[in-house]
């Protein structure tokens, strides 16, 4: 009985694992795109600023004017992600936000109250015990499925799901408390203009559904509109969104107080130091004087793709289910990827 218990419980823990790193072997590129620089100089630039390093101010002979100024210049780290350059595959597959595992969590106070109607209604007998601890993962991609000739418009579709399993709450089954799913389309554009000493490198449009895929008492959901703009200097960017939530019906509409804690945009900060990525992200809605902040910090590689990664998270909204819950949750494992 015990092998069985254990083996219903880790499975889908090494299952995660498992796609973590061959999605990361099979889609991902060398540190900061640069496998598909044609130019022998600009590629070798492009490794040395993914490294942290300097560009040398020497070219190496044989290289082009080009190469030389991209050897001077700071890296791009929006363009690079996004295949705005001139020599990317037309048709791309990324990764978009973090890919990753902490096997633990916690929290400094577990919602409970979503549970608490299934009392009412006799579902459920006795206390409702979720534990403050349990296991996190996110996936994440996109995809460009159509592109200009000079790379710098295309349409691209999003996708990424965020669970919160219960792994170690045998008493309960170990289940998973919230699994969001959150499909996006959008149009992406480089404006590639310099706004004092930033670089404007990208303007999104699209459109996103968010959802916990549930039903009645437990479901959660929004459809909205956005705009995402991004700039950067050297090895920081900084990406601003907003948004504007499509009305439901009354009849429809699972949480419709959702941009009092959510609001209406947020911001992240993003910097590169020697292949280690530090993140922070900010919303809210200043009026209701409710949001939610998050720290995270993804290390060196450590084993093949795989990279430290810690993340602190206080506010309302961890997860769809937790939309109108305040708390502070640590958490630390891997992930093969930042934001960037």
């Amino acid at each position: 009985m015990i092998l069985p218990s254990l083996y219903r419980q880790f499975t889908p823990m090494v299952g995660c694992m498992l796609v973590l790193c061959l999605t990361a072997f099979a889609h991902a590129d060398p540190p900061r795109d640069c496998a598909w620089i044609d130019d022998d100089g600009e590629r070798l630039a492009c490794h040395d600023r993914a490294d942290g390093r300097i560009a040398a101010a020497s070219v190496p002979s044989g290289s082009s004017e080009k190469a030389n100024s991209t050897l001077a210049a700071p890296a791009s780290l929006i363009e690079q992600a996004w295949g705005f350059s001139p020599s990317a595959p037309r048709y791309l597959l990324r990764y978009h936000e973090m890919n990753y595992l902490l096997p633990i969590t916690h929290t400094s106070d577990r919602n409970i109250e979503p549970w608490e109607p299934f009392r009412d209604l006799e579902i459920q007998d006795g206390e409702i015990n979720y534990d403050d601890a349990e296991t996190k993962f996110q996936l994440s991609f996109k995809y460009r499925l159509w592109v200009t000739d000079d790379r710098k418009l295309g349409v691209w579709l999003r996708y990424t799901q965020l669970s919160t399993w219960q792994l170690y709450n045998a008493d309960e089954s170990s289940p998973f408390r919230d699994t969001n799913y959150q499909p996006e389309l959008l149009v992406s554009y480089n404006p590639g203009r310099a706004i004092g000493s930033f670089r404007w490198s990208l303007l999104n449009l699209g459109i996103n559904h968010e959802s916990n895929g549930r039903s009645n008492i437990l479901s959660r959901s929004w459809d909205r509109i956005f705009a995402e703009a991004g700039f950067e200097k050297g090895n920081f960017a900084l990406l601003a969104k907003a948004w504007y939530r499509i009305p439901e019906s009354d009849a429809d509409d699972d949480n419709p107080d959702i941009t009092d804690y959510y609001g209406y945009g947020q911001v992240r900060a993003f910097y590169s130091w020697r292949d280690r990525t530090f993140t922070l992200m900010g919303r809210g809605n200043p009026k209701r004087g409710k949001g939610a902040v998050q720290l995270s910090y993804v290390s060196r590689p450590l084993m093949g793709p795989l990279r430290g990664y810690l993340q602190l998270f206080h506010g309302y909204g961890e997860t769809m289910i937790d939309y109108n819950w305040n708390q502070t949750v640590v958490g630390a494992g891997v992930a093969i990827n930042s934001i960037l």
